[in-house]
């Protein structure tokens, strides 16, 4: 069949011309010039922009005209915005817009040097393009599939040239995202990894080289974490806005991860997730059974208008209200009175929460073991606050009336007048429930007593007092002041009025409460931790380097920080105690501490504190 040019580009017939593959190895390959991209979807077509932006021939193919059409219409618009904001001139965009042609037939591949294949994740169906493409490329020509779940070694190894084969994966959207996965197998010609290698180089892209198994590096760490927060949504322990703000408020991500599959492709997801389990039989990779149910169901996310939440439109990035769910029927709990504040500690959470209710203008009362330690966090807020005066975030007097409501104190019986007690002492269980009781004896009948716990059952600090009705979590992230997220940790036992009382009082200190159940880890560090620990598995397996890993994760997946960064930073010490308090909750072999992990913290490589953990940092 002749190659048919879709409406609104015209392509010459004549030049496209089919030469019969031999059987000798192929030539050592050059850095491709003319590149056919196989499958016009997002992906397809932001691969396309990328090359012709940067250059390049491109050969677009897609059996249907709508998908062609639109890549076209994508590429202008694009390309007009650059224009529009001066980062190329028309007669550059003209030249881009030229060098795109599209096609409905695999022949228009014939005069390619690469062919990028970008069909859906189906087996079956990349396995018959390769076939097809064997019969039509010159020999000399390489052929890379954009799978991001499937085998690459399997594809090479049905081809008739299997050392020509690899994998190329781009990120989404292809025109902003830096990283470039380079996948090759036993059976690739290093010569074609490194053509293909020094092609995402001049295309802007940082190539990282990995090997073959599911998901590779960036997807086989964020699938695995995208699945445990589609399973913790399914199971109703938080609601899919907490789930999401979440994880951007508490670690920074760009987007949070229900929202993330939306884009992604539920059905996508699925793929993937189904792809890593067949290879790791690791129940974290198990697909949650919700996303089979949405994928059956046809609600694959924003492509298809609806996914984990409803958009304006298929295609829409613009979220709507769910029509399909019924307004709540519940008036609000009216909370409790909070004039006075207390905080129990003096270390360096217990500082930034005093500072935070200081700067929302509650009087606060610091209580520590003595009072020397009690003025020592206050000192520590005067320079806080200095840093915040210096950076102009903070007038001179509001620094001075933030500072004159803080009132240092050496014991516990300071906190006998607060409506409100936040315990933020070391993490030890019988430490926090010795607290605990003393506070029930000390505070007034109706103050809330609240735990910063981040991994301990707040339900435990409450059964050591005779009022657990009174007992919540407020989980601070650090640094307090800076991070707007406090996870608050409703236990059975929790009264109403307290959990509108404290969700209050987030509001009032300008800090975003998300809702979660008393269950180890919580929201955020649920669904961090396990993700740090498989960074350290992949280490420990040798499958990736940790300065890969952090590069795939910051380029691939726009992570503000790498998971070995991550875990310097945090601490191995304080990683690994979280690691075994979530496998001891849930019971998943997927959630024991790495060996390395324990090996490190073992031999006191701690991270930068020590100034050895996966890197070595100066001391200073």
């Amino acid at each position: 069949m002749d190659p048919q040019s879709t409406p609104g580009r015209t392509a010459d017939a004549a030049t496209v011309s089919q030469v019969s593959p031999t059987s000798s190895p192929p030539a050592a390959p050059r850095t491709p010039a003319t590149v056919a991209v196989v499958g016009l979807g997002t992906m397809g077509t932001g691969i396309a922009e990328v090359l012709t932006r940067a250059g390049r021939e491109v050969i677009g193919i897609d059996i249907d005209d709508t998908a062609a059409r639109r890549a076209v219409a994508t590429l202008e618009a694009s390309t007009a915005r650059a224009v529009r904001r001066e980062r190329v001139t028309e007669r550059e965009r003209q030249d881009a817009l030229a060098r795109f042609r599209t096609f409905r037939d695999l022949q228009a591949a014939a005069e390619a040097d690469l062919v990028i294949e970008v069909v859906p994740e189906d087996y079956e169906l990349k396995r018959q393009v390769f076939a097809e493409l064997d019969g039509i490329v010159r020999p000399d020509a390489i052929l890379a599939t954009g799978t991001n779940a499937l085998s690459v070694t399997r594809l090479a190894a049905d081809s008739r040239h299997p050392e020509r084969v690899l994998g190329l994966h781009f990120f989404n959207p292809a025109p902003a995202m830096k990283l470039v996965e380079v996948v090759s197998c036993v059976l690739t010609a290093p010569t074609a990894v490194t053509a293909v290698t020094e092609l995402a180089r001049e295309l802007g892209k940082d190539p990282i080289a990995v090997g073959d198994r599911p998901g590779f590096v960036a997807d086989g760490l964020l699938f695995g974490y995208l699945n445990q927060a589609a399973a913790m949504y399914e199971s109703r322990y938080a609601t899919r806005e907490d789930i999401d703000a979440a994880m951007k408020l508490g670690c920074g991500l760009p987007m949070g991860p229900l929202a993330l599959l939306d884009l992604i492709g539920v059905d996508t997801a699925r793929t993937v997730l189904e792809a890593m389990y067949a290879a790791s039989h690791d129940r974290l990779h198990a697909p949650a059974p919700i996303l089979g149910q949405l994928a059956e169901a046809g609600l694959t996310g924003r492509k298809a208008g609806r996914g984990f939440y409803t958009y304006e439109a298929p295609g829409s990035a613009a979220v709507v209200p769910d029509v399909h769910s019924p307004a709540g029927t519940h008036e609000p709990t009216a909370g409790r009175t909070v004039r006075g504040v207390g905080v129990a500690g003096s270390g360096t959470m217990a500082s930034g929460i005093a500072e935070v209710f200081a700067k929302a203008g509650f009087p606060v009362v610091l209580a520590a073991r003595s009072l020397e330690k009690a003025e020592a966090a206050k000192a520590r807020v005067a320079k806080s606050l200095d840093r915040s005066v210096k950076k102009g975030r903070l007038t001179a007097e509001a620094r001075q009336a933030a500072l004159d409501a803080i009132t240092p104190a050496g014991t516990l019986d300071a906190l006998a007048d607060v409506d409100l007690a936040i315990e933020a002492v070391a993490e030890d269980l019988e430490v926090k429930r010795q607290l605990f009781a003393t506070l029930d004896k000390v505070c007034k009948p109706g103050a809330v007593l609240a735990t910063t716990t981040s991994s301990l059952p707040v339900v435990a600090c409450a059964r050591a007092t005779s009022r657990p009705q009174d007992v919540i979590g407020m989980h601070f992230f650090n640094p307090a002041p800076a991070m707007k997220l406090v996870e608050v940790v409703r236990t059975v036992l929790t009264a109403d009025d307290v959990h509108a009382t404290v969700r209050a009082v987030c509001a009032r200190v300008r800090k975003h409460p998300v809702d979660c159940g008393d269950r180890a880890g919580f929201i955020v560090n649920a669904l961090l931790f396990p993700y740090l620990n498989n960074a350290v598995k992949m280490v420990q397996e040798h499958y990736a380097t940790p300065d890969d890993i952090d590069a795939a994760m910051k380029l691939g997946g726009g992570y503000p920080m790498g998971p070995f960064e991550l875990l310097d930073v945090v601490g191995l010490d304080v990683s690994l105690a979280i690691e075994k308090v979530l496998h001891a909750e849930f019971r998943d072999p997927g959630l024991a501490p790495a060996p390395l992990l324990e090996h490190l913290v073992a031999a006191g490589c701690l991270g930068r504190k020590t100034g050895r953990g996966f890197r070595e940092y100066a001391r200073r």
